[in-house]
């Protein structure tokens, strides 16, 4: 149950007389945030801006990860990012129902309750290199419950390779395109498409590549006009940009069919 079916059904219990006052204020003190003494879990974001906390499993202990884990289990679907292998390991052992994307760093559960609604992001790598940037934001759509497909290694390097997919590109509703080295590939996209564009440059590539900085300012001086950029690495952040975009294209068609 998320956030805001669980606060409705809450307080129609204690307007029906099901639920008294005092026990109605004791649930609603844990709804805004879950205090965990290391971490305070923000159980109120999902009704704020549509989006449910996420765990940065990264700088956090395996025992803090462990534990937020099993105190969110029976609360929504919960998504953690930047987590190491010894961590994956103690929760997959502590929680026996959570998936881990190795290769995106992730963990997920609840995953498969979410209902995904209309409307595709495309999210499309410049090289095979790019890809755990790219699983990031595929595993973070898809726990937000949008639809995501991954096009892989179609670089500017081999501009052929991108044309034989521009049809596929073409049905998503906004494009999250992930490269590194020198980051032409958003550029490329941005010219060829009308979809929204969220580029995100990766570490990849060599010493000059420096670390992705090549890639960021390349992006954020592209030539292709309307291209959205995010920091280096940022797979999870694009895909939140992506999924506000689709959220509204999902509003404005709902009511259009209501007027």
């Amino acid at each position: 149950m998320d956030t805001q079916e669980t606060l409705l059904t809450l307080l129609t219990a204690v307007k029906n007389g099901e639920l008294d006052v005092t026990e109605g204020m004791a649930r609603l003190r844990d709804l805004p945030f879950l205090e965990m003494g290391h971490t305070k879990i923000d159980l109120h974001r999902p009704l704020r801006n549509g989006f449910p906390e996420v765990v940065y499993a990264a700088g956090k202990t395996a025992d803090q990860v462990v534990d937020i884990f099993c105190r969110l289990r029976d609360r929504s679907p919960v998504l953690a990012t930047r987590v190491p292998e010894e961590t994956a390991r103690r929760v997959l052992e502590a929680c026996p129902g959570v998936r881990h994307n190795p290769l995106a760093r992730t963990l997920t559960l609840g995953g498969e309750d979410v209902v995904c609604g209309d409307g595709e992001i495309g999210v499309v790598t410049a090289g095979t290199s790019d890809l755990p940037v790219a699983e990031e934001a595929v595993e973070t759509c898809r726990m937000f419950g949008h639809k995501a497909f991954l096009v892989s290694d179609v670089g500017v390097a081999g501009l052929h390779r991108l044309l034989d997919s521009i049809d596929v590109l073409r049905r998503a509703r906004v494009l999250i395109v992930v490269a590194g080295m020198e980051g032409a590939l958003a550029s490329v996209v941005g010219g060829l498409v009308p979809q929204p564009v969220v580029a995100v440059p990766t570490s990849v590539g060599y010493g000059a590549a420096l670390s992705g900085f090549t890639a960021l300012c390349g992006m954020l001086t592209s030539c292709a006009s309307g291209v959205t950029v995010v920091n280096i690495d940022n797979g999870f952040g694009a895909a939140c940009a992506a999924c506000r975009v689709n959220n509204l294209c999902r509003r404005s068609a709902e009511e259009n069919g209501k007027g």
